[in-house]
């Protein structure tokens, strides 16, 4: 049993929606299915991917634009983030006037995800941490078996998430980041919100906003 992922940028702001299976099953899911959802579909079926759910790292336009009516045409549920998200996500047709998106309407996630929460995709498990600072519900997925995390907006390649949002913290970032991701390890790999992968370790040494003794 195993996990394999593909990255599928979308949207203007070019986020990382990422597909991920489980390569027993075939059964995968879409995390952060922002938008340009017709184009999500034709990527799974073309690796023969059947999306059994949807995830949410948290509930900004460009992460969970698309979702809403993505669960609906195919018949699938919303799980997470973390319910204080619901304070973005029942923004999202404000936000999609206000960025210039298509439009899309708010939704009630079918399970809202704690921290310590389990997550399946076919026979996988991925664990969920509460990680807020970005926004106040914010979510990471972990897969413990091939080391790889998926960060939403927590974390980026030489950088950290932005918090002059309504309802950010930089305190409490920082903490989501030193206190929840590190400890899971250095040589974990971790997909972003938006740019190219990287690992904690990497970011432990170089990230000039959390690296050790920054």
């Amino acid at each position: 049993m195993s996990l394999d992922y593909r990255i599928i940028p979308v949207t203007p702001f070019e986020q990382n929606c990422s597909l991920i299976w489980c390569t027993e099953t075939m059964k995968g899911a879409l995390v952060d299915a922002g938008g340009d959802t017709e184009r999500l579909q034709a990527v799974a079926a073309s690796l023969g991917v059947h999306i059994e759910k949807l995830l949410l790292t948290h509930g900004h336009i460009d992460h969970a634009g698309g979702a809403g009516g993505l669960a609906k045409l195919l018949g699938v549920r919303i799980e997470g983030p973390q319910r204080e998200e619901s304070f973005w996500i029942d923004q999202l047709p404000q936000q999609s006037r206000s960025f210039g998106f298509p439009p899309a309407a708010a939704f009630t996630p079918d399970r809202w995800l704690e921290d310590g929460d389990t997550v399946t995709v076919g026979n996988e498990t991925l664990q969920v941490m509460h990680t807020p600072g970005h926004t106040p519900g914010h979510v990471v997925f972990f897969h413990a078996p091939t080391r790889l995390a998926i960060v939403g907006d927590v974390l980026f390649a030489g950088s950290i998430g932005r918090t002059d949002f309504p309802r950010g913290n930089h305190r409490d970032l920082i903490a989501s980041i030193r206190d929840k991701l590190w400890p899971l390890g250095d040589d974990v790999e971790f997909i972003p919100g938006h740019g190219p992968m990287s690992t904690f370790g990497n970011e432990r040494r170089s990230n000039p906003f959390v690296a050790d003794g920054a």
